[in-house]
């Protein structure tokens, strides 16, 4: 009796270990794929998933950026198109970006542009394609929604960095180039500033909880994360360094953005925050005597207890980094930096 009872315990045991490792398989992340690296030479696509550039010139332009970093640029089939405020239709824009991941002469993919619309293509853009086709997405702004559903469905780096049409300056292009062509590890910080005063105001770090965070960097612009809560589209936070950037929104609508992302689990999980640059982002006039953006920012991540900062050179500004999604990096908040720890193509 005694004999049997102890073998039903071992091998109940038994099944609930096999149980729990079944589920630590199955809840582990998969290892995160590189796209190749850029090469002088290399072909890039130009696309447009959101907001459309109809105007010749400034798509002129862009390919001379693009020819001026040694690539060689290729339109995509409705790059010039127009609906409404958008680059085309829902299925021509989607249909863009399945076409520059499938080509195999196409080794990265730039946006033109943000705006509004990547977020209505996800559901007609072929992901099971796009994993066998790994390589380089670069574009912020309304990209994050590619950005963030790629870290979630296609499991490869993403680059969020200056869309094609940016003006692409000696920050940002060197931002790029060591991420993108050099597979380095750089420290990101803000330039210091040099204001003609006796105390700088620009390049200024904020530290809400100061320390040092390890985890994958995830993130992007804030409107457009908020929005794609409750989708299927949001990779997992767990452990993740947090970057976030945002234009034109005041500090009760960031307030409002937050209160959602920490209803939802999301800040809850993470390891550190980066609040990058939010630009024209000041109270209106109805909200004289409100809360200012750090203070929103102070009452939302200073009692998560994880380093966190605001100050990053990253957003809608002129000169930015390049971050990739999905690598290990590790962020000081009390210098305001981020270390990548790998390097984001192969």
């Amino acid at each position: 009796m005694t004999m049997r009872m102890d073998r039903r315990g071992a091998l109940t045991g038994m099944g609930a270990m096999l149980a729990a490792m079944s589920i630590s398989a199955r809840a582990a992340p998969a290892a995160l794929v590189k796209p190749p690296r850029l090469r002088a030479g290399d072909m890039v696509g130009l696309i447009e998933p959101a907001g459309f550039s109809d105007d010749a010139f400034d798509l002129d332009l862009v390919k001379e950026t693009i020819l001026a970093m040694g690539l060689k640029p290729r339109a995509a089939p409705h790059l010039a198109g127009r609906y409404g405020y958008l680059a085309g239709t829902d299925a021509d824009r989607a249909a863009d970006v399945n076409a520059m991941f499938a080509d195999p002469q196409v080794r990265a993919v730039f946006a033109v542009r943000g705006g509004w619309g990547c977020a209505r293509i996800l559901p007609r853009l072929d992901f099971a394609a796009i994993r066998k086709n790994p390589k380089l997405l670069v574009g912020f702004s309304d990209i994050t929604a590619l950005h963030l559903a790629f870290a979630a469905k296609a499991g490869f780096t993403t680059i969020h960095g200056p869309n094609a049409a940016s003006s692409w300056g000696a920050f940002s292009w060197d931002a790029f180039r060591a991420v993108a062509f050099d597979a380095a590890t750089p420290t990101f910080s803000t330039p210091v500033g040099h204001d003609d005063r006796l105390a700088q105001r620009t390049g200024r770090i904020r530290t809400f909880r100061p320390g040092v965070a390890r985890g994958r960097l995830l993130g992007g612009n804030l409107t457009v994360l908020a929005a794609l809560m409750g989708t299927a589209y949001l990779p997992d936070f767990t452990g993740a360094i947090l970057f976030i950037e945002d234009v034109s929104e005041q500090p009760y609508r960031i307030d409002r953005m937050l209160t959602q992302l920490s209803l939802a689990g999301i800040l809850g999980k993470l390891a550190g925050v980066a609040f990058g640059q939010c630009t024209d982002c000041g109270p209106g006039g109805a909200s004289y005597g409100g809360f200012t953006l750090s203070e929103v920012l102070q009452q939302h991540l200073e009692p998560l207890g994880i380093p966190a900062f605001q100050g990053g050179q990253f957003g809608h500004v002129a000169n930015q980094y390049s971050l990739p999604l999905g690598v290990a990096a590790e962020m000081d908040a009390e210098a305001g930096t981020i270390r990548l720890l790998e390097a984001a193509v192969s």
